[in-house]
């Protein structure tokens, strides 16, 4: 049986960088483990020897296990003897790779943390975009909405998902939020600078045929107030009103490709806060 107290040690990654690597690396493994109760915690920047003598303390203090991904050869030979001399147990990610690198091959290390981050800077930000947007769909997380560098507001079926979701690929932090008769909007929409707020105009019937598809696929055609003409007509108008109020900007896309309102969007916006190298733009 195992032992409940081992079970509860806890797994620190120590590294140079931001500690991405070694996080993926553990709980890739211990996520074999279902039954686990490890806690795991990241300690990164770790780039001196002052840092590298607190962090072992703290490790050992909670009885914990140390996993390191230090690239910088001499950093990495004083956690492992500051780990050896507390009588610390550590994982050493990179030692053993780095040494045959270095020692069978002959090739000589440049000792920069964060390296492969930076090369492949770009790649890095369009996942963060990415998490970014699917973390704020549909109105989630909307006190966090002064973090994007767009947010896009339209009715139900107007296409806001699919939109956030192609812009985010190209880099951009896009949130969407939800119109809703009958429901305030959340008032951070109203904070954000309205230059980045981009209302959504679809027109009534193309809603309407855009809503019975839906509502065809989920095989709930009862639902009639959703595509009712009438309704359907009050909840443009009380979308109209919210626009005014926020002035925000507002972009048709009634029968539009996705690219196209994307590149509309994206154009605007880098026009107003100049254009973003770290971005790509959609190609129409």
């Amino acid at each position: 049986m195992p032992n409940n107290e081992n079970l509860k040690r806890p797994i620190f990654i120590v590294s140079g960088g931001r500690g991405v690597a070694g996080h993926t690396m553990v709980q890739s493994l211990i996520i074999q483990y279902p039954d686990n109760k490890i806690p795991v915690n990241i300690i990164p920047n770790v780039q001196s020897r002052e840092k590298i003598e607190e962090v072992v303390k703290k490790v050992k203090n909670n009885n914990g296990l140390l996993c390191h991904t230090m690239v910088n050869g001499n950093l990495r030979k004083i956690l492992v003897t500051a780990c050896e001399n507390n009588k610390v147990d550590h994982i050493d990610f990179m030692g053993p790779l780095a040494d045959f690198l270095e020692n069978e091959l002959g090739l000589k290390s440049v000792n920069v943390p964060g390296l492969y981050r930076r090369i492949n800077a770009q790649y890095f930000d369009r996942i963060e975009a990415i998490e970014f947007a699917m973390n704020h769909d549909d109105g989630l997380n909307h006190n966090r909405l002064l973090k994007s560098e767009i947010v896009l507001i339209g009715l139900s079926r107007s296409g806001k998902t699919p939109l956030s979701v192609y812009m985010s690929m190209y880099g951009w932090k896009v949130a969407n939020v939800p119109i809703v008769m009958g429901i305030e909007p959340p008032e951070e929409l109203f904070q954000i600078d309205p230059q980045r707020v981009f209302a959504l105009k679809i027109s009534p019937q193309s809603l309407i045929a855009q809503r019975y598809k839906r509502l065809a696929q989920m095989n709930n055609l009862s639902n009639s107030k959703y595509i009712d003409s009438i309704a359907v007509n009050q909840e443009i108008r009380n979308f109209n009103l919210i626009v005014e109020r926020g002035g925000f900007t507002t972009i048709n896309v009634t029968n539009k490709p996705i690219e196209t309102s994307a590149n509309e969007i994206i154009g605007i916006v880098s026009e107003r806060f100049g254009s973003n190298l770290s971005h790509d733009a959609p190609v129409s």
